[in-house]
This record gives C-alpha cells, sequence and structure tokens, in this order.
C-alpha cells in the first residue's frame, strides 16, 4: 500500500493544453522519440510527433473516463462492429479537445503548414462504406453525450483496397494504411484473450451427474487489443474504440524450423494473422466464405471474453447483474455469432444452466439490420460452422431445437412458418441464418430507417414481428456535426456561428434558426461566396486526381457512394447519355453548365458493378473530350472514395443524388451529409430521403421515381422494352448505346447492362424511372439559374437538417433501448492498473 501510495502521489501532472506546450512535447517527440531534427525532417514525422501530442492529452482523458465509469459501477454498452470507418483524426481529436485554436498557434510558431501535416494523415482502413462510417459517428456521439459506451471491431491491416482506375477498369490495389504507423492507438497486451477454432466436442458427467460440455484440441488464435480514444465534444469524456489484431500463439514451429521447413515453420504464424490480414475477403469462394466466418467469430468471441474478464475481476462467479450492467448493440447480421458465443461463454466457462444463461443472453443482445436485400443477410454452411467453431453450432442447435418449440406451441399445424423462421434452413446443404439467430436472441431489433423500418415488419421479418410484436423498432440514422459541418466545412461553420451562435455544435436542431436569414440578401450573398470556395477545393481535387478542368460556377451534380446495381449510378450515367444527345442536336436554350461527379468501390467480386464503373469512365472519355460539351457539361470518375474525399467533396455539392430503387436503400447517411452542408436532393421516396423530405418540404426536394409500393405493383407486369418504345429520350439513349459509340474497340462490353436494362426481371427497374428522373433534372437545372431561390433552397435544406444528428440517433438508443445514465469525468484521476 506504500508503494501504491507513493506512486500516486508522484504521478506526472495533466499535460497542459496551451499553445507553449503542444510546442514543447511536439519538439519532444519528433526530436527524442522519433530521433528526428531539422535536417532530417519531413511532414510524416511531423504528423507522426502531432499525432503523440494529442494522444498524451486523449490518454489523460481516457484513463480519468474509464476510473469514472468504474467508481460509478456504470451500466455499458459494448458496440460490435465489423466496421469502422474513422477517417482522419488529427483534426477531429484537436477540435473535441477543445484544441484547434491553439495548434494553429503551435504550428504557426513551429513555422509548419497545417494542411501539409493534416495531408500526411491516412484513412484507417477499417471500413468500406456506409456502415463503418455510422459506427465511427455513433461513437463520437456517444462520447458527447457522456455514454458509457466502448466500441469493438477488428485491426484489420490492409483496408478494403484502394481504387486505381486503368483504361476505364476499376483494379484493386492493396491499401497498407498501417505501414506508416498507426500513432492515435494504444496496444494492450495484457488484456489478449484466445481464440478457439476447429477442434472437437467432448461431453461428459460431472460429479453430481449433469452433463456438461468441453471444447477440445482446438487450434487457439490470440486475439491481441489496440486501443484507440473517441473523444467528447469539450466535455472530458473519451470512450475507447478497442481493435483486435489476431497472431499465433507460436512464433513458429522450432522443429520444423530446424528441420529445414521453413514455410512450414511459420505457417500456423501466417494462418492466424490471416484473419486480420483484409476488410471483408471476397465471399464468392469457400476459402473466402470460412475467412469471413473466422472474422466474425474472432471479433465476438475476443470482445465477449474482454467483457467477461472484466465481470469476473470485479464480482467473481456471480452473473446475476450481469444483463443489468450490459448491453451488446450488433451492428448488422455480421456479429450475430456473439449469441451463441455468449451463451458458450456461461455455460461452458463459467458453469450456468442453459435457462439463466439463456435469460441473461436474451436481455442483454440487441440488433440492428441495416438491409432490405435478401442476399445480404448471411447464411453459412452448417458443414463450415461444424468445422470451424463445431461447440458453437452445438448451441445454435440447441437455440434452434427450442426456438421452433416455441413456434410450435404458437402456431402447431403451421409447417411452412416453422421452416421459414427457423434458425437452421435444412435442406441439401443446410444452412444457418445468422440474421435469424441474431433476432431471437435479441430483446430490441431495429431499422435505420422509417421505411426501412416498415418493410422489415412487412417482409423480411413479418413472421418474427407477429410472434414479437414490440421487438421491432425503428431508429433513424443520423451523422455528427462536428465532422460533418463543423470540421469539413469551416467557412460554412464560420458563417452559421456568426448568425446564431454555436449550440448547434451539440444541438443541430438550432440550425433550423437560420430560416429568418434566407431572406437576407447579405447572408444569401455570403453564403454563395462559401459555396463557391468550396466549389474551388472540389475542383482542384479533380484536377488533381483526374487532370480534369470544372468550372465551379456550374452545378455540382454528386453521386458518391458504393457501386451497386440498387444504387443506380447506371440511372445517373444514362442521364448524362441524354444530356450529351442534346448537345449534339443543339438543344442547348437556357443550358445549366453542369458537372457530373461520380465516385465509390465496387467490390471486388461484384462483375456488373465493375461493368459500370467502366461505362461511366467510357462515357466520361467522350463527353469531356468532346468540343461541343465545353462549358456545359464534364463527367468524372474520381478514384478512390474514402472519408478524406468526401470531406471535401461534401461542401461544394449543390445537388445530391440518392436515386437508389424505391425499397431497397435501409437508409443512407450520404444523403445527410450533403443536406447539412446545404445540398439540395434529387431522389426517390427510398430509405432516409423520406424523412428529408418531411423535414425540408416538397419545395426545396426535387423527387423522382416510383415509390416502394408502385414498385410493388408495377413488378408483376414490368416491360422495359415498351417503356423505351414510348419515351423518345430513353429510345435515343439505348440506341447510342447500343450503338457502340462508347466502346467502339471492346465490342459487346456493355452488353450485360444493355440486357439488364432491357430485362422484365431487371430488379432495379432502371428505365421505369428513366423519365422521371430526367424530367426532375431538368427542374433542378432550371431552378440553379435562379440564383437567389437556388441559395434560399439550399439554406432551407440545413435549416432543416437538425433530425439528422447521430446526437438524436443515440439519444434514441439510450431512451428505447440501451438506458444509460450519462457520466461526465470532472476532474483528473490518476488511474494505475
Amino acid at each position: 500500500m506504500k508503494l501504491q501510495k507513493k506512486t500516486e502521489t508522484s504521478a506526472l501532472a495533466p499535460p497542459g493544453h496551451d499553445s507553449a506546450s503542444l510546442v514543447r512535447d511536439f519538439r519532444r517527440y519528433f526530436n527524442h522519440t522519433l530521433g528526428r531534427d531539422h535536417y532530417q525532417s519531413s511532414p510524416h514525422y511531423e504528423f507522426i510527433a502531432l499525432a503523440m501530442t494529442l494522444r498524451d492529452r486523449l490518454m489523460e482523458g481516457i484513463n480519468n473516463t474509464r476510473h469514472c465509469y468504474e467508481q460509478q459501477d456504470s451500466r455499458r454498452v459494448c458496440y460490435l462492429s465489423m466496421e469502422y470507418l474513422l477517417g482522419r483524426s488529427l483534426r477531429n481529436a484537436a477540435l473535441n479537445l477543445n484544441l484547434s485554436d491553439e495548434l494553429a498557434e503551435a504550428l504557426n510558431q513551429l513555422g509548419l503548414s497545417e494542411e501539409d501535416v493534416v495531408e500526411q494523415e491516412h484513412d484507417a482502413g477499417l471500413g468500406n462504406g456506409g456502415l463503418g462510417r455510422l459506427a465511427a459517428c455513433f461513437l463520437d456521439s456517444c462520447a458527447t453525450l457522456g455514454l458509457p459506451v466502448i466500441g469493438y471491431g477488428i485491426r484489420y491491416q490492409y483496408g478494403m483496397f484502394r481504387q486505381n482506375i486503368t483504361a476505364g477498369h476499376q483494379v484493386e490495389e492493396p491499401d497498407p494504411w498501417l505501414r506508416g504507423g498507426h500513432p492515435w492507438e494504444i496496444e494492450r497486451s495484457e488484456y489478449e484473450q484466445a481464440v478457439h477454432f476447429h477442434g472437437q466436442v467432448e461431453h461428459y458427467l460431472d460429479e453430481e451427474g449433469r452433463r456438461h460440455a468441453r471444447w477440445i484440441n482446438t487450434h487457439d488464435v490470440l486475439a491481441v487489443p489496440f486501443d484507440v480514444p473517441v473523444p467528447g465534444y469539450h466535455n472530458g469524456t473519451v470512450n475507447t474504440l478497442r481493435l483486435w489484431s489476431a497472431v499465433a500463439t507460436d512464433e513458429f514451429d522450432l522443429d520444423e524450423f530446424n528441420a529445414g521447413s521453413y514455410t512450414e515453420a511459420v505457417a500456423a504464424r501466417t494462418a492466424a494473422e490471416n484473419i486480420t490480414m483484409v476488410l471483408y475477403p471476397n465471399d464468392a469462394s469457400e476459402n473466402g466464405k470460412e475467412l469471413r466466418l473466422r472474422q466474425q467469430y474472432f471479433l465476438a468471441s475476443a470482445s465477449l471474453k474482454d467483457v467477461m474478464r472484466q465481470w469476473v475481476n470485479r464480482h467473481g462467479e456471480n452473473f446475476d447483474d450481469f444483463a443489468d450492467k450490459h448491453c451488446f448493440q450488433l451492428n448488422d447480421t455480421h456479429p450475430s455469432i456473439a449469441v451463441a458465443e455468449l451463451m458458450r461463454l456461461l455455460i461452458d466457462v463459467h458453469g450456468l444452466e442453459w435457462d439463466p444463461a439463456w435469460k441473461i443472453t436474451s436481455n442483454c443482445m440487441a440488433y440492428t439490420n441495416h438491409t432490405l436485400l435478401p442476399e445480404a443477410l448471411e447464411r453459412w454452411p452448417l458443414s463450415l460452422f461444424e468445422q470451424l467453431v463445431p461447440r458453437v453450432l452445438d448451441i445454435v442447435r440447441e437455440i434452434n431445437s427450442r426456438f421452433i418449440a416455441e413456434i410450435a406451441a404458437i402456431w402447431p399445424d403451421d409447417v411452412k412458418r416453422k421452416e421459414r423462421m427457423a434458425i437452421i434452413e435444412e435442406g441439401p446443404d443446410p444452412m444457418v441464418r445468422m440474421a435469424h439467430l441474431a433476432i431471437v436472441g435479441s430483446f430490441s431489433v431495429n431499422g435505420v430507417a422509417e421505411l426501412h423500418s416498415k418493410l422489415l415488419k412487412q417482409g423480411l421479418f413479418r413472421d418474427f414481428h407477429q410472434l414479437w410484436p414490440k421487438r421491432l423498432n425503428n431508429k433513424t440514422n443520423g451523422v455528427t456535426q462536428r465532422r460533418w459541418l463543423k470540421t469539413c466545412n469551416p467557412g460554412l461553420s464560420q458563417l452559421i456561428t456568426a448568425s446564431i451562435g454555436e449550440g448547434w455544435i451539440t444541438d443541430l436542431n438550432q440550425l433550423a434558426n437560420l430560416i429568418p436569414f434566407a431572406k437576407d440578401a447579405a447572408f444569401r450573398e455570403s453564403w454563395q461566396s462559401v459555396k463557391k470556395a468550396n466549389k474551388m477545393r472540389v475542383a482542384a481535387l479533380v484536377k488533381q486526381a483526374c487532370g480534369l478542368d470544372l468550372y465551379p460556377d456550374a452545378i455540382f451534380d454528386v453521386q458518391v457512394k458504393r457501386i451497386h446495381e440498387y444504387k443506380r449510378q447506371l440511372l445517373n450515367v444514362l442521364h448524362v447519355i441524354h444530356l450529351l444527345q442534346r448537345i449534339h442536336r443543339g438543344d442547348t436554350a437556357n443550358w445549366t453548365p453542369r458537372c457530373v461527379l461520380i465516385g465509390g468501390k465496387a467490390a471486388p467480386g461484384y462483375f456488373m458493378a465493375k461493368t459500370i464503373i467502366k461505362l461511366i469512365n467510357n462515357v466520361a472519355r467522350v463527353v469531356n473530350s468532346d468540343p461541343r460539351t465545353k462549358d456545359l457539361l464534364r463527367l468524372v470518375f474520381l478514384p478512390n472514395y474514402n472519408v478524406s474525399i468526401m470531406e471535401t467533396i461534401c461542401p461544394g455539392c449543390d445537388l445530391s443524388e440518392q436515386i437508389s430503387t424505391a425499397g431497397k436503400e435501409a437508409s443512407g447517411t450520404g444523403n445527410m451529409k450533403f443536406m447539412i452542408n446545404g445540398a439540395l436532393t434529387i431522389g426517390t421516396l427510398d430509405g432516409a430521403n423520406i424523412e428529408i423530405l418531411d423535414a425540408v418540404g416538397a419545395d426545396n426536394f426535387f423527387l423522382c421515381g416510383m415509390s416502394a409500393k408502385e414498385v410493388a405493383n408495377t413488378r408483376p407486369h414490368y416491360n422495359p422494352k415498351e417503356i423505351v418504345a414510348a419515351d423518345d429520350d430513353l429510345r435515343e439513349v439505348m440506341e447510342v448505346l447500343q450503338s457502340g459509340q462508347f466502346n467502339s474497340s471492346e465490342p459487346g462490353i456493355f452488353d450485360p447492362i444493355i440486357d439488364g436494362i432491357l430485362s422484365p426481371q431487371d430488379p432495379w427497374m432502371t428505365a421505369a424511372d428513366f423519365a422521371s428522373f430526367t424530367a426532375a433534372q431538368r427542374l433542378a437545372a432550371d431552378t440553379f439559374l435562379d440564383r437567389k431561390l437556388w441559395t434560399n433552397m439550399s439554406i432551407q435544406n440545413t435549416a432543416a437538417s437538425g433530425h439528422f444528428s447521430s446526437d438524436r440517433t443515440i439519444r434514441e438508443y439510450n431512451e428505447d433501448i440501451w438506458r444509460l445514465e450519462p457520466v461526465f469525468p470532472v476532474k483528473v484521476h490518476p488511474h494505475l492498473p
């Protein structure tokens, strides 16, 4: 005790938050830790030193926050997600620590360019799209609201991939984002966990004659945690994102090495590290499926064991209050194996009987569904489960058996219902339905937009909704305004703050106070100036990446998101071909100059999505090289779209394309980011577009396309060839596409796209929405010419965006599902293990 007291009283003073302290710490890290001086300087090491300087302040907060949570024995949420698309962290850390001004002054004293230093930070390769970015926004809001939430994920060594465009084709290259180091993380090897794979299950009786099982002869992999700080906005809270990295239990087999079998000697290490090597492997092959299931179980098992370790340290083997103190939020279907793994740990490791273990599990698991596409609800071959995690499969089988009995008790003669709802889908190749496992094992199941949740109740999860009518609920997604307005759009955020104060940073509903300013000519002029400056930044980005000049006075028409047929980048490019044909025939009276910018990655195994990328690039080559389109039309496909690129594009967008086939998009969050920054939406009645339309009003939204109900009614008698024949504009576009104008040296390359558009089975119904989309685009173009009207509509969109803050979403999660008490650290508590 004396030693402990002495250590505590001699704890270092907390790091200073003034510019002089930042300069001093920067120099210490740069000179002494990194061993650099002005002869060996580079922006990369300047960034590392600066990040480590800010990390000191974050570590003070993370220890203080953890101490407060433990001191109050807070109920906690563990957010399990296979993706976290964090983007860059330096400016976000400075903002939330309330050090932005001090950091700027420190860099000025050091003679460093903030832009040059910031550009050295790689986007963390921990996600591939909206799911991961949503998780990052949620963690930001949790910390800002003072909620005890820890994120759990995987520390992928390589991101999804780096996208290059070669001859119009997507070419995937490795994304070694960790190669230069990740200065924000702290390795916590003392908390490593062993994750089991393969082996056999052995059943035995204990001394009291009770039946038990143990998982033996397993091939174990070590999960080593790395903690990344997640600071709240100006409140002292710093939560944790814990990322697991896989390593072998033994570095290599020394006997194999001494025998000269060098490859075999490191085989175990290689196999282990492959688990966290690459984000979301292509699961088209059996090897891909196995690796993906390995990743999902690795995340679930390591995370749950980590939570159990902390519980046993505080409470011993008494799990009576475990569910009262924990909620595990499953971010989509990927971590749903956690339901069975928690049961296994409670029963096999901690000795609980099935019924109390199930009561705990089903009262602390909550599941968020993010898709309306049945093919995206993961189903794994039972044989793969049996080979990879045999004991977990035993648990799944028992959960399924008891659930089927529950259904049979309510609907005894409804065999089809039991088949539809079963967790294990019987057949020649039985499958484990992971979404069903998540629903059965969770006390809450939520969709992510009002339409999405409604369609889940009426469609995919209809049977479950009938069984448990109160279990399925809605939590419309949101985005954090700290990154998606305050940080990424400093010009607009400064204008807003000067007009209505800075309360909007933590209460986005205060943006409604901008509405009167839409009538102020001087304010509109300032708004336009900010937009023009942001568009020039976008133009500079495109020039650097693609060598193409954009004209900032044109309407910037933007569609950036994952490339997928249901998101209908194809409909967008068909409209560009239509505009090109109008220019060719001289139909340019009162023309609105337009720059169409498309960006996004296609999954490596997704042939049609990659063919659409090729079409966009081929059409862009024709459009941009045609002298008749000069100053009228430009089309660009921006390669390697990521969070940092979005932070530049979003503030400069005029028209946000959200044109998915109605009933296919769960929510979308890009639509919200663009809206907050004053872009107008052209969109279908899909996902959160419906709520955006309700918020801003029909006069400030360009609506197009069929509704989900109209799509369903049209589908049985859909005849796209008749639609093409009856529409002169669409017929002309299809004729040009079929003529080979965009692929004269690559005959037949776009036939799959043409055949898809003309097929009565086209699930995306592209032809059906073409005329409506074209009409809405013409209205948008005409409206853009009225500068006063467009600016007013832009202001109205920002003013109406308050509902789409992730702070509101997280408050709803907390009120309805998590039931956490906010905890705000009030002073520094040096915390020792």
